[in-house]
């Protein structure tokens, strides 16, 4: 119970702090915003207020009050085969289900067992790469925002607006929501992830670089800055796919209908995967010529995947 209350604790606090950074940057551009007019100043304000509903209030909503399709294991069998049976009439709703998966869900109704396998043969294949769609969409647009971006301060607050964008569509997705302590350590986890895409901008990447690259970076700025964006885009993408990758996670550990052991290769498995599909489709919106020195490692990995996943 104290490990619980802790994880609540440090939820609230992260969405506190959410707040107070969104808030502290939309009063820092409206004051600047005075000297052209004061209702250029209002009229900012009023449309920040819009996008703080659109962007952090209503995905936080959708995600907070989503069911949780949580199974523990002090619950009797017709506890557990009750929530398995409501866990199972929700996602005969979704839209994303194919008729197979309804008619094997459908037909294992008045059997625990089968009913358990059912769901997580359906978690298993058809949830679980719609999920993985989803991760991969929105890491690419957090590569390409955060690489079209020189402002850290609009890193950090288009990365905490996809991350939530993508877990509230995994919620949608899978009908239901990580426990509250699990939703903590994932609001922490987009924290995290929000403030390194802040840093990465102060990053000199050229000395990560070997010295001969480095001294062509250093005689050519524009392709310096470039290299900066994109490589600073790579890693925020990256890192977004971490949190879609560990979102998924919880919500299967949550219903225990795989073992910690499946859950743990498989979410490895698949982040190792998607990391070339998001990197390779990332980098498409930019010119052919940076695509392709930044790309062509990734390309065949990425192709390779899609059959993968194809087959």
């Amino acid at each position: 119970m104290e490990k619980k209350r802790f994880w609540y604790l440090i939820g609230i606090g992260v969405v506190i702090l959410f707040f107070f950074i969104f808030i502290s940057n939309v009063i820092s551009v409206g004051e600047r915003l005075r000297d052209i007019h004061e209702y250029v100043e209002y009229g900012f304000y009023g449309l920040s207020v819009i996008l703080l509903y659109v962007l952090i209030i209503n995905p936080l909503r959708v995600i907070l009050f989503a069911p949780a399709f949580s199974i523990d294991a002090l619950l009797d069998d017709s506890k557990k085969y009750r929530l398995y049976k409501d866990a199972a009439k929700i996602l005969l709703t979704n839209d994303k289900l194919t008729e197979e998966d309804k008619t094997l869900i459908r037909d294992n109704m008045k059997d625990k067992e089968k009913l358990k396998e059912s769901l997580a043969t359906v978690f298993n294949t058809t949830i679980k790469d719609e999920m993985n769609k989803l991760i991969i969409k929105n890491s690419e647009t957090v590569l390409v925002s955060t690489a079209l971006s020189q402002n850290g301060n609009l890193d950090m607050l288009s990365v905490i607006a996809i991350n939530l964008k993508m877990i509230k569509e995994i919620v949608q997705l899978s009908g239901f929501r990580p426990t509250y302590p699990n939703l903590a350590k994932l609001s922490l986890n987009v924290l995290v992830t929000s403030i390194i895409a802040e840093g990465i901008e102060e990053l000199e990447v050229s000395e990560l670089l070997p010295s001969k690259i480095s001294e062509t970076m250093t005689d050519l700025p524009f392709i310096k800055t470039i290299s900066s964006s994109i490589l600073g885009g790579i890693a925020n993408g990256m890192l977004t796919c971490r949190v879609g990758v560990v979102t998924r996670t919880y919500l299967f550990r949550d219903n225990k209908l795989l073992d910690k052991k499946q859950i743990r290769r498989l979410a490895y498995k698949e982040s190792i995967k998607m990391m070339p599909i998001i990197i390779a489709g990332g980098l498409a919106v930019f010119p052919k010529g940076v695509a392709s020195v930044f790309g062509k490692p990734f390309k065949k990995r990425a192709k390779k995947a899609k059959g993968e996943e194809n087959a």
